[in-house]
């Protein structure tokens, strides 16, 4: 008899994995039977998790290493075994300011666009308030990554403030906020709305930015890591099958179904094939790595990757600097029971457990522990990398606004 696994989510498209993992038989497959619960923040999600509501969670990545050290509420120990996706994420702004700062229905040039938001932001009108998911959101630190790089202090210059995903729109829609930082679909539908339009993708900030994880608690993944790598495997057959062009359609459609994200296939279908409507009216534009999904290894949890998030936590003045937090943070991604989970499957497996990130300017072949893996390019906008060896540098370097 298949053991059930309560899996809380949000109504995403980057909750695709563990949907298809119930939908298509994977998890089916290794002897799991998949309870996805439905909820509408990420308060919601973590608070489900946390108090045994759930046994996994898809989650915001900063938001698992935010919960295990103890930000806002007794810290619980969080582990991330596995990434759902990188990138996904866009910045959908308010028609009129958007003019102001962008050419309306196509992709522009990030930085060129952030120094006419920073004109805009000295130009002595409104504050500008920016809708972001979860104050320890992925959303929150690129955004304010971008601002800071863009001349802009994200604590002084503008607000930023929280919004359920599912919502984002609709507060965009009621001028309660000039720009909202979302994942799909809720940029798309707020386009297709006449809401805002998208201004920016967070993959032309950071190309490979870590995004929704699989996040556990650590001493229940620990306890049953053998239920834990069969989870872990269905997932990346999931992941798998997201990328299978030939089931572009039949994956849209799942995720569109009312007990998931209950919206649009067509909106669904453009998201998973990297093609992005910037504004209404405009044809849709095909945007490489919109979404990133399953290939280079995108599944496997870097722990320089937390480190960076950490890094943004600093720099946002939401922790101090501390060596012995920055571990804790670092070790929230667990590659070890990745690796352990993987193994039988003969995937390719990076043999190093950190990396330079934003350090790949073209395609990169890496040290494996089995298999051949090459990493296509991670930069962020600014040309800025990370080294987790070096945070006090990092950190020192940083723009003061």
């Amino acid at each position: 008899m298949a053991e059930i696994m309560r899996i809380g989510f949000l109504p995403l498209v980057d909750a695709a994995l563990p949907i298809l993992a119930r939908e298509m038989g994977f998890a089916e497959e290794e002897g799991l039977s998949l309870d996805l619960i439905r909820d509408m923040s990420w308060a919601t999600v973590c608070d489900r998790l946390l108090y045994g509501h759930s046994d996994a969670a898809h989650l915001v990545a900063p938001l698992a290493i935010a919960t295990t050290l103890g930000l806002g509420r007794p810290p619980v120990p969080l582990s991330v075994p596995f990434v759902l996706g990188l990138n996904g994420n866009a910045i959908t702004m308010r028609t009129d300011l958007a003019g102001q700062v962008t050419d309306i229905g196509a992709p522009g040039d990030v930085a060129a666009i952030g120094a006419r938001l920073a004109m805009v932001v000295r130009g002595g009108g409104p504050r500008l308030k920016f809708g972001v998911v979860h104050r320890y959101s992925s959303h929150n630190y690129m955004l304010r990554y971008w601002l800071m790089a863009s001349g802009i202090d994200p604590n002084a210059d503008v607000d930023i403030v929280t919004v359920a995903p599912p919502f984002a729109s609709d507060a965009l829609a009621s001028g309660e906020v000039d720009a909202i930082c979302v994942g799909e679909p809720w940029n798309s539908v707020a386009v297709d709305q006449g809401a805002g339009v998208i201004i920016a993708i967070t993959a032309q900030i950071w190309r490979r930015g870590v995004e929704k994880v699989l996040a556990m608690k650590t001493a229940a993944l620990e306890a049953e890591g053998e239920r834990s790598a069969r989870l872990l495997r269905a997932l990346w057959k999931a992941g798998k099958a997201f990328v299978d062009p030939d089931r572009l359609d039949a994956v849209a459609s799942i995720l569109a179904r009312a007990a998931y994200l209950d919206g649009s296939v067509d909106l669904i279908r453009g998201a998973i094939s990297d093609h992005v409507r910037f504004a209404s009216g405009f044809d849709p534009v095909h945007v490489p790595d919109f979404m990133f999904q399953h290939r280079e290894a995108a599944n496997f949890p870097w722990q320089s990757q937390a480190a960076w998030l950490y890094a943004q936590m600093c720099a946002a003045g939401h922790v101090r600097l501390d060596e012995a937090d920055y571990a804790a943070a670092s070790g929230v991604f667990r590659p070890d029971v990745y690796r352990a989970a993987l193994s039988p499957l003969g995937v390719p497996l990076p043999g190093a457990s950190a990396k330079l990130e934003g350090g790949i300017a073209a395609p990169l072949g890496v040290g494996t522990t089995q298999g051949r893996l090459v990493l296509g390019p991670d930069r962020f906008f600014d040309g800025r990398p990370f080294d987790p060896m070096q945070l006090d540098v990092y950190l020192s370097d940083l723009p003061k606004k």
